[in-house]
């Protein structure tokens, strides 16, 4: 089975990178076909799914955020993390990583979700 577990700063100042890490346990991150996504849920609003990396480090973002967000791996650790610069509050949120077992990266087809971590964009 595998299990997801975010780890980052729970607090970012705005115009900061936010920075967080999904910790990967009960399979590998190069397993085939599976994809490794970061979604976030804003107080009061609905889940957006940020950006996925791929099995074979390949890399795609939502076009809202792409100019923002970067998505890495260390497979050395087995764990993939989020960057996301130049924060404000409207970046306030729960994060979660999630995987997929058949290469889809759409929110209803996640297999495997991480508890979710709060992040929150303040002064």
């Amino acid at each position: 089975q595998v299990q997801l577990q975010e780890s980052g700063p729970g607090l970012v100042k705005p115009s900061q990178t936010l920075s967080l890490t999904c910790t990967v346990s009960g399979g590998s991150i190069t397993t085939s076909y599976y994809t490794w996504s970061w979604i976030r849920q804003p107080p009061g609003k609905g889940l957006e799914w940020m950006g996925v990396i791929a099995y074979d480090d390949n890399t795609y973002y939502s076009p809202s955020l792409k100019s923002r967000t970067s998505i890495s791996r260390d497979t050395s650790k087995n764990q993939f993390s989020l960057q996301l610069t130049s924060v404000t509050p409207e970046d306030t949120a729960i994060y979660y990583c999630a995987a997929n077992k058949g290469s889809s990266y759409r929110l209803e087809h996640m297999d495997y979700w991480g508890q979710g971590t709060q992040v929150t964009v303040s002064s």
